[in-house]
């Protein structure tokens, strides 16, 4: 984030993480498996669209994942931009497993550290979580997204629980193992934005 120029409008990066589904509210891992929300997830999904109510964003993203994508037409954004690279973890042989049912085998299972078998790497998590700021910080500066000196672009993204974790590592400048520090439950609303030119944290898990 240091390569930002002074006169740089630095977004506001703002976050949502699905609503419940099936296999979230059982705690196994959802990476690229397709699930519908939980009645529960839809009204989830609503009371964050409450939450984001008297916002006004510059542009609305969704995961091409029908969850988070549901989520947001619930949260009362029905046609947000799909961002191919912004779906979950891609878990492997890990898919709908829970990380409890790999400690038993193995105690000192960790995801971030130890990563999943025949999936993606965290490292790779990371690069996808990396495009995603870039195309935050890199959008157009013409109008609508250029609002003159000191004005700010709001971006929202609706995705998926370990993603945004990652993002929110990057977002700092951190290596993306340090994404376990930031939990997040569904449906919470977070925001990722500045101490005057400094990337941080201005909500989380809301």
């Amino acid at each position: 984030m240091s390569y930002l120029p002074v006169d740089h409008d630095y977004p506001k990066l703002w976050l949502v993480r699905h609503g419940e589904t099936e296999w979230s509210r059982k705690h196994q891992y959802t990476g690229l498996t397709d699930l519908e929300l939980t009645e529960n997830g839809v009204r989830q999904a609503k009371e964050a669209g409450l939450k984001l109510s008297g916002l006004k964003f510059d542009s609305v993203l969704s995961s091409p994942l029908k969850r988070a994508f549901r989520t947001a037409e619930l949260a009362g954004f029905p046609e947000p931009e799909v961002v191919p690279y912004a779906h979950e973890w891609d878990y492997g042989e890990y898919e709908g497993l829970r990380s409890a049912d790999i400690r038993a085998k193995d105690p000192s299972y960790l995801i971030w550290t130890h990563g999943v078998r025949g999936g993606e790497t965290l490292e790779q998590v990371a690069d996808r979580a990396d495009h995603v700021i870039a195309k935050v910080l890199d959008a157009p500066s013409d109008p609508p997204f250029h609002k003159g000196p000191g004005a700010q672009r709001n971006v929202l993204l609706f995705a998926h629980g370990h993603f945004l974790r990652v993002l929110a590592a990057r977002w700092l400048d951190l290596p993306p193992v340090e994404g376990r520090r930031f939990v997040l439950d569904t449906a919470t609303v977070c925001s990722l934005g500045w101490d005057k030119k400094t990337p941080a944290i201005t909500s989380w898990n809301a």
